[in-house]
């Protein structure tokens, strides 16, 4: 079959490498795509926004099934589009994917269906929400609701902060209209672990557990980032924790969606927080995260178009989702100045390095071809991914390989996955 992606991040190359892999696609086309997504992919300039474009790319392709990769198009309701015309498309409906374009919607969701989350109010008046602030408990955290690229979450440790962040999201719009409703909400204090999960709107599967690390310093110091790097699976992510989970959060969640009536198909990202009183939702994405993904679908040992078309036609229940008894590690190389200002242009070099070695991957994130020379796009550049038998094995691996590849501003934080020792 004929496959197109939409997407150019680490996530869109980690789905294509997974893609490739499949004896079910014979061709895989990518929109916008990157320089690393090429190896598989024919890539077309077309942003992921331009829905007119893409259902037209897709028809003139006569592709068999979309694969919609980025958080914007689906809560924007490119699977709708695709499938009025008739294309087979995996992800959530505009009307499922609410579930991360708004986090107002999801906290009350939780709140209605009894879903453990902190507690919260939403806001669409910044008067009302400084006058809240006066009697809270700090630290507190400020969620500007709709989508900021991971960054529109502030941790706010006084009053004097939380009403600057109030101005940030709400008067100064930093995140623009996602700033219109804000969400306050207590501040939680655990271990923090995400987990993926295949849905068909009835059934819900969930992949091997990851921690993200969203700080750009060492230390989780310095600004929200979108990730700079992860490990799978995670030390905390007991039986006794994922137990719970299926039992109060997972299927619940599920179900709370098809009972609103609008039914969830595609992957629900569970940012999950262990707290003292049992794990708590801190947020919800409607797609595969990045990093994550990167360190998740390197393990499954399924055919992912087998799952894909599974989720879509509603069969999930047949499917034996299946992981390797190992771990993986993902260490993000970026830009220096990311995630506020930094260079691009950079030729990139090493990347064949990659190649000769078994379980180890190069996840390009923002790269393009300069002619034939591959250089650095964006802030995040390439996802530096490792397998191991286990998670010291597989960090270890990942640094190793960081030095493999060298660009002139490569900036990366040197303790991802030190929670690892901590277990």
């Amino acid at each position: 079959m004929k496959v197109l992606i939409v997407g150019s991040g680490g996530r869109e190359h980690a789905i294509a490498y997974c893609v490739a892999k499949s004896t079910k696609a014979d061709k895989i086309y990518c929109t916008p795509g990157n320089a690393g997504i090429a190896e598989y992919a024919e890539c077309a300039p077309i942003g992921a926004m331009e829905f007119d474009k893409i259902v037209a790319f897709a028809k003139e392709k006569e592709v068999d099934l979309v694969i919609v990769g980025m958080d914007d198009p689906l809560v924007g309701g490119l699977v709708d589009e695709l499938e009025a015309v008739g294309i087979r498309a995996f992800g959530p409906r505009k009307n499922a994917a609410i579930l991360e374009g708004s986090k107002a919607f999801s906290k009350d969701l939780m709140k209605k269906y009894n879903i453990p989350t902190a507690a919260y109010e939403n806001f669409t008046d910044p008067d009302k929400a400084l006058a809240y602030l006066e009697t809270a408990k700090f630290p507190i955290v400020l969620k500007a609701d709709g989508l900021a690229l991971g960054k529109g979450v502030l941790i706010c440790n006084d009053l004097e902060g939380a009403k600057d962040g109030v101005k940030t999201i709400m008067l100064d719009k930093k995140f623009g209209t996602a700033g219109n409703e804000m969400v306050i909400e207590e501040f939680m204090t655990g271990r923090e672990v995400s987990v993926l999960s295949f849905v068909d709107g009835n059934t819900i599967k969930t992949m091997t557990s990851a921690q993200d690390h969203k700080r750009a310093g060492d230390g989780d110091t310095g600004l929200n980032t979108g990730g700079m790097g992860t490990f799978s699976p995670s030390p905390f992510y007991t039986k006794e924790v994922e137990d719970f989970c299926n039992k109060y959060i997972y299927q619940a969640t599920v179900d709370a969606m098809k009972a609103e009536g609008r039914p969830f198909k595609g992957v629900i990202f569970f940012g999950l927080m262990l707290t003292e009183d049992g794990p708590k939702v801190l947020e919800y994405n409607a797609r595969f995260g990045d990093p994550e993904a990167q360190v998740v679908l390197p393990r499954m040992k399924n055919d992912i178009i087998d799952v894909v078309e599974a989720c879509i036609d509603g069969t999930l229940d047949q499917i034996d989702l299946q992981f390797e008894d190992n771990a993986a590690v993902c260490v993000v190389l970026a830009s220096e100045g990311y995630p506020v200002k930094y260079d691009k242009g950079l030729p990139i070099s090493g990347l064949d390095e990659f190649k000769k070695h078994e379980g180890y991957y190069c996840f390009h994130a923002g790269t393009k071809f300069d002619g034939d020379q591959i250089v650095t796009n964006g802030g995040r550049v390439l996802g530096v991914t490792a397998k191991g038998k286990d998670l010291k094995e597989a960090r270890a691996n990942a640094y190793a390989a960081t030095e493999w590849v060298q660009f002139d501003n490569k900036y990366m934080r040197h303790d991802i996955g030190k929670a690892i020792d901590e277990a």
